[in-house]
């Protein structure tokens, strides 16, 4: 197929979208299929939807769908819940694998939150654990007989530096260890094949490049082989074998379900189910080449009309995720100045400024005129307006 097929996308006139990375746009069709669960649904059916509506097989459906895109097998995906819990199931689950090994290997590219759930694991285990965090150029070295799980995420959220996934897997195998991807900048990005990585966890999350909206679902991937005997941590009753039997102790489901555990977010499922069809004939290599395309484009543009700015993204583009980082001092204000003149990235502290390359809706045109207003805000130093400089909640 042509890329971009920006009529699957609801996009504001005039507006240049480069932070698809951080929330995707609003999807055509998703108003109308949410509007309609609400109504005939929820609405028409109240407690019935649950089994009129198959509400309670929506996770593991539309998780399915989400395991062909990313390689994996039907019924190894279950969506729900935050990502960070997601991290804790999964991270929890590793290190009950091996019981003998006391610690998790990340690196700190990854993102805080991933961090932090290893942080509280390891309180809530009697600080019995170690969190050992190294650069992410060292990960590989760094797999020692000692490591229990390897923690990594795949893309950095800062500088789009991306990890070699089945290559980083062997290392971890080869030193006897459990590997956790964290997905959450790869998954729509960046073509993933998780049957070959042979990780034994995966995660990440479907508001960025998946465009299921603020807030949707997390997902969790579990190999195959050790979906029967995972230990879940978090023993919701959703994750029962028999929630509706209501018995007073926890017994796991024998299947990925084993590894939901509250209710479903059925209204956001029903978002998430209808933004993937916007993926309907796009093949993963295609995206992937339109994305660094659009990449190069940027950074060649950049650094020749904006020198102020320093790329801190991989220059080689086999290196780098569908995101382009660079550093500014005045980083936050021009990017504020940037969304002020409708060309939407984001900022990360310290000094970097974060743009991110989604060929569903974006083309060279509009990779080229985001550089000519970058270079208007730096060169005319609009930035340096006070409005621009009162920092929000959210960068």
């Amino acid at each position: 197929m042509t890329l971009p097929v920006k009529d699957r996308f609801h996009l504001p006139e005039g507006m240049i979208y480069l932070d698809g990375n951080s929330l995707g746009p609003l999807p055509r069709g998703v108003e109308a299929a949410v509007s309609q669960m609400i109504t005939d649904q929820w609405g028409a059916h109240l407690i019935k939807g649950w089994n009129v509506d198959e509400w309670m097989a929506q996770p593991i459906r539309v998780g399915n769908r989400l395991a062909r895109m990313l390689g994996a097998e039907d019924e190894s995906i279950a969506m729900g819940d935050t990502l960070s819990i997601k991290v804790f199931q999964a991270l929890a689950a590793g290190l009950a694998m091996r019981p003998d090994r006391r610690v998790i290997l990340s690196d700190n590219g990854n993102f805080p939150s991933d961090l932090y759930m290893a942080e509280g694991l390891i309180q809530l285990l009697g600080d019995r654990y170690e969190l050992r965090v190294v650069a992410p150029e060292e990960v590989e070295a760094a797999m020692t007989e000692d490591v229990a799980v390897a923690m990594i995420t795949q893309v950095d959220y800062r500088t789009g530096r991306m990890h070699d996934m089945e290559g980083i897997t062997r290392a971890a195998h080869a030193a006897g260890a459990v590997m956790l991807w964290d997905l959450a900048h790869s998954a729509g990005a960046v073509p993933v094949d998780l049957g070959a990585c042979n990780c034994e966890f995966a995660v990440g999350c479907t508001y960025k490049y998946l465009n299921g909206g603020p807030g949707a679902p997390a997902f969790i991937y579990v190999r195959p082989d050790l979906i029967g005997t995972a230990q879940p941590a978090l023993s919701g009753w959703l994750g029962h074998d028999a929630p509706f039997a209501f018995e007073p102790s926890y017994r796991p489901a024998s299947g990925i379900e084993r590894m939901r555990v509250g209710t479903p977010p059925i209204i956001a499922l029903a978002a998430l189910d209808c933004a993937l069809d916007s993926w309907e004939g796009v093949d993963m290599a295609e995206l992937r080449a339109a994305s660094l395309h659009l990449s190069e484009v940027f950074i060649a543009e950049v650094e020749a009309r904006c020198p102020a700015l320093t790329l801190v993204s991989p220059r080689d583009g086999a290196q780098r995720g569908s995101q382009v980082s660079f550093a500014f001092e005045h980083g936050y204000a021009a990017m504020q100045a940037l969304i002020a003149r409708d060309v939407i990235g984001d900022f990360r502290a310290p000094d970097i400024m974060r743009f991110g390359f989604t060929p569903l809706y974006l083309d060279e045109g509009d990779v080229r005129r985001a550089v000519e207003i970058l270079a208007e805000v730096i060169d005319n130093r609009l930035w340096d307006r006070p409005e621009y400089k009162q920092a929000n909640r959210v960068t």
